[in-house]
């Protein structure tokens, strides 16, 4: 009664919890069976492994052979899961040696011929597997997605044939190369540059601040006064990467439907999803929970035009993850948590019809529609964005007499420095500092403690708000490379709370 076992990976959320693969071959009626939770394209490898165990001209035992995939209460979902089957059934039935397994971790979709197909989620894989100290055996088309993995090793392979070989000694696979991170970069096409927006220093300038401290923003204007151009501009001015973030961004979406492509490696990513989208597209979930959009935006931007159109309760999903930075979804039968921390950047329109405040004159929205239209959005959600501004008309004069502004990689330069010297003080972005930090580094000078204490008692600002112009007073003070906070950065700070002052 000879018995294989092999490693593979499960995936759920961030981490990729490790499956045993157990290969039972047993006297009685022949039959395949496989047990621990198997989806229904993990049940049909059966037929796809039988196939390709045949093609390749290996025996398939007339016995009982049973594939327990544990742990029992861990679904088991896609095709990754053929290839650490047909190695095991090899491997029980004598035909390849089965000492070298425990060495490594497999995963890999077999076609009916024995080739190799590629999967989803490589990298996040092999994310998790980089600490096991087992090197990581997958199709050759995952190999440059998981050898992003600095410590991981990583043997590409083309097909079972191949794989058998190198456990034979015969033909052993060679460990892919990771290629420099130069060379994955100069494949990226450049994000559009502010320069191309016209006017809108004041919007240009909050958006600075938003980049330099990750703060979230919401843009209010009339329709075509650039708020959207803005938006796809915005990640063109924040920092750059670390290798972590990078690894933790690439892994989230290698986990998604559309998959990992490595020309985006280091780059921000930029999600901008359909007011029509439910809560469970930007929170994530479904039988086997996969990641959302807020998910899906890690260490980047995700974009919400049209605010007030989004349902409601799809909007308070926000509240959570703008403060705790990960997402927990709850099932019956499991949990997963996603990472959350992103970046949210917002549009809307001032009132129902788009023109209140416009030049022209033409909006005609009386009072309790404007109230209403605004009253989609909810305070406490409001109360969680740090900057609030207004983006307004450009007249045809101004527009057609506007010179072009200031160039992305300029704007850059000042983020990534005020970036660089929050990193050296307190390790992380202003907006993610703890009620604990704020009174350690945003201690306001006396002119600056009256100002906000003067605001908060006229303008009724909440404890939350307070803490929030205090990060963002940091983030201005750390653009012009002062180590105290000023009055003029507290007042700054103050008139990005537009909602607040109406």
């Amino acid at each position: 009664m000879p018995l294989a076992v092999l490693y593979s990976r499960a995936l759920s959320g961030m981490q990729a919890p490790l499956v045993t693969v157990e290969t039972h071959i047993a006297n009685g009626l022949p039959s395949f069976t496989i047990v621990g939770l198997a989806e229904t394209e993990v049940k049909e490898s059966k037929d796809r492994v039988r196939a390709a165990l045949q093609n390749a001209q290996f025996k398939i035992p007339a016995q009982r052979i049973t594939i327990n995939l544990a742990p029992a209460d861990l679904p088991k979902e896609s095709g990754r899961f053929d290839l650490p089957i047909a190695l095991g059934i090899l491997a029980a039935t004598g035909q390849i040696p089965a000492d070298k397994l425990d060495q490594y971790e497999w995963a890999g979709e077999l076609a009916l011929t024995g080739e190799l197909r590629p999967i989803r989620g490589a990298l996040a894989m092999t994310y998790g597997a980089s600490s096991s100290g087992r090197s990581f055996v997958l199709p050759q088309q995952n190999a440059a997605e998981a050898a992003l993995v600095k410590e991981a090793i990583v043997y590409p392979a083309k097909s079972l044939l191949q794989i058998c070989a190198h456990l034979t000694g015969h033909s052993p696979l060679q460990i892919y190369a990771r290629s420099p991170d130069s060379d994955i970069e100069s494949d990226s096409s450049p994000y559009p540059d502010m320069a191309e927006v016209k006017g809108q220093i004041q919007a240009k300038r909050a958006l600075e601040i938003a980049a330099a401290g990750n703060h979230s923003v919401l843009m209010i204007g009339p329709p075509g006064t650039g708020k959207s151009m803005l938006a796809a501009r915005f990640p063109g001015i924040l920092p750059s990467m670390s290798e972590e973030e990078a690894l933790k961004t690439a892994a989230i979406q290698s986990l998604s439907q559309g998959n990992f492509n490595i020309a985006n490696w280091k780059r921000r990513p930029y999600r901008s999803p359909h007011h029509t989208a439910s809560g469970v597209a930007l929170v994530g979930g479904g039988s086997n929970p996969r990641p959302g959009e807020i998910s899906l935006a890690m260490h980047g931007v995700l974009f919400l035009d049209e605010l007030p159109e989004f349902d409601r309760k799809v909007l308070e999903v926000l509240r959570e993850p703008l403060e705790s930075g990960y997402i927990t979804i709850s099932r019956a039968a499991r949990q997963a948590e996603f990472p959350a921390q992103f970046q949210l950047l917002a549009a809307m329109n001032p009132c129902p019809c788009g023109y209140l405040g416009h030049y022209n004159g033409y909006c005609h929205c009386s009072p309790d529609q404007v109230a209403r239209y605004r009253g989609k959005i909810s305070g406490p959600l409001l109360d969680r964005i740090d900057i609030q501004i207004e983006v307004p008309a450009l007249s045809h004069k101004d527009l057609l007499h506007q010179i072009s502004g200031e160039k992305s990689n300029a704007i850059r330069q000042r983020v990534e420095k005020a970036y660089q010297q929050q990193l050296a003080r307190q390790g992380k972005a202003n907006s993610l500092l703890t009620v604990k930090h704020i009174d350690q580094y945003c201690i306001p000078d006396t002119q600056g403690a009256n100002l906000l204490e003067q605001a908060m008692t006229r303008l009724n600002f909440s404890a939350r708000a307070y803490h929030r112009i205090l990060k963002v007073a940091r983030t201005i003070a750390d653009l012009t490379g002062s180590n105290k906070i000023s009055s003029h950065h507290i007042a700054e700070a103050i008139q990005y709370r537009k909602l607040d002052r109406n």
